[in-house]
C-alpha cells in the first residue's frame, strides 16, 4: 500500500472551479495557485444564492430598458430630422447639418452608453476579460469616429454659410465632451490595454478612466439638450411659434426626455456595486497587461 498523504485538489463540478465557463475536471485539477485563487474568488462572487439572482434579475431589466431607450432616442433624432428638416446630404446645406444630430446622440450617447455598461453583464463574468476589453474599445472608437464626422458636418455647414462656429454655450459644452473623450480613449488604449504600461499606473489610472467616462456622459447630455432646445428655436422662430408647442417641438421635447431617461438609466447601472464585474471591485483588482491575459 502507499502511503496517505494531503489528496490532490478537485473539483466537485465545473461550476465550482469555473462558475461562468465549462472547464474539464482534469483542467482543474491542473491549475496553477494564482488560477485557483482568481476563480475561487470568482465562484463567492458567483450569484447563486436569491439575493444574487434578484440582483442579476434587476440588473437585466435596467440593462433592457437601457436598450429600449438607446433605440428609442436614434429613431427618435432620425425622424426629426428625416420627416421635419428635410432628409439628409453631404452638400453644405441645411440637410448636411441634420447629420450632426443624429451621429452625435447615436454615437457620443447611445454607443457611449452602451459601452461604457459592458462590463456589468453578468454573463462575462468568470470569463476572458480579454475579448471584452477590445469590443468596449472598439465600441469607443466607433462613437469617436461618429462624434467627429458629427462635427464635420455641423462646421462644414458653418463655414458654407459663413457662420461662426464655436459661439453658443451648446458648441463650447459639445466640444469640450468630444475633447475629453478623444483624450480618454488614448489614455484608455495606453494605460489599459498596452503590456507594457506598468501595473502602478494602470491601478492609478483606474478611478480616473471611470470617473472621466460618467463626466463624459453627463456632458454629452448636457449638449444634447442645449442643442435640441437651440434647434427647435431657430427653425421655429420664422413659422408656428415655439411656445405655442407644435408637433416638431413635441418630439424634439420628447427627443429630450428619452436622451435624459437613458443616462439616468445608464449611470444607475454604473454606480451600482452588486452590479461591478467581481474582479474589478476594489479587493480584487487583479490589473494584468493585455497580451498576458490569457485565462481569467
Amino acid at each position: 500500500m502507499q502511503p496517505s498523504g494531503p489528496s490532490s485538489p478537485s473539483c466537485a463540478s465545473t461550476s465550482d472551479c469555473f462558475p461562468l465557463s465549462h472547464r474539464s475536471s482534469a483542467q482543474c485539477g491542473s491549475e496553477s495557485p494564482d488560477e485557483a485563487q482568481k476563480h475561487e474568488v470568482r465562484a463567492n462572487n458567483t450569484p447563486t444564492d436569491p439575493f444574487r439572482m434578484t440582483s442579476v434579475v434587476r440588473f437585466y431589466i435596467c440593462y433592457l430598458l437601457c436598450l429600449g431607450l438607446g433605440l428609442a432616442c436614434v429613431v427618435c433624432v432620425c425622424v426629426w430630422n428625416s420627416q421635419w428638416r428635410g432628409g439628409f446630404a453631404w452638400d453644405g446645406t441645411t440637410l448636411q447639418f441634420n447629420w450632426h444630430p443624429v451621429l452625435m446622440v447615436t454615437g457620443l450617447v447611445v454607443l457611449y452608453g452602451i459601452g461604457a455598461v459592458l462590463y456589468r453583464i453578468p454573463l462575462t463574468w468568470g470569463q476572458n476579460k480579454l475579448p471584452w476589453k477590445l469590443l468596449h474599445a472598439a465600441l469607443m472608437l466607433i462613437t469617436l469616429i461618429l462624434s467627429i464626422v458629427g462635427l464635420c458636418a455641423v462646421f462644414d455647414f458653418h463655414n458654407a454659410k459663413h457662420t461662426s462656429n464655436l459661439y453658443s454655450l451648446h458648441s463650447w459644452i459639445g466640444i469640450t465632451a468630444v475633447a475629453l473623450f478623444a483624450m480618454q480613449w488614448v489614455v484608455g488604449v495606453a494605460g489599459f490595454l498596452l503590456p507594457c504600461t506598468p501595473v502602478s499606473l494602470r491601478a492609478l489610472l483606474k478611478p480616473v478612466h471611470v470617473w472621466m467616462g460618467g463626466s463624459i456622459l453627463w456632458l454629452s447630455i448636457v449638449a444634447c439638450i442645449s442643442g435640441i432646445n437651440e434647434k427647435l428655436i431657430f427653425v421655429l422662430s420664422g413659422t408656428e411659434p415655439y411656445s405655442k408647442l407644435p408637433s416638431e417641438a413635441v418630439l424634439g421635447n420628447s427627443l429630450g426626455v428619452l436622451i435624459v431617461a437613458f443616462g439616468l438609466v445608464v449611470l444607475k447601472i454604473l454606480s451600482n456595486q452588486e452590479w461591478q464585474r467581481p474582479d474589478s471591485r476594489p479587493e480584487d483588482l487583479a490589473y494584468t497587461p493585455l497580451l498576458r491575459e490569457e485565462s481569467e
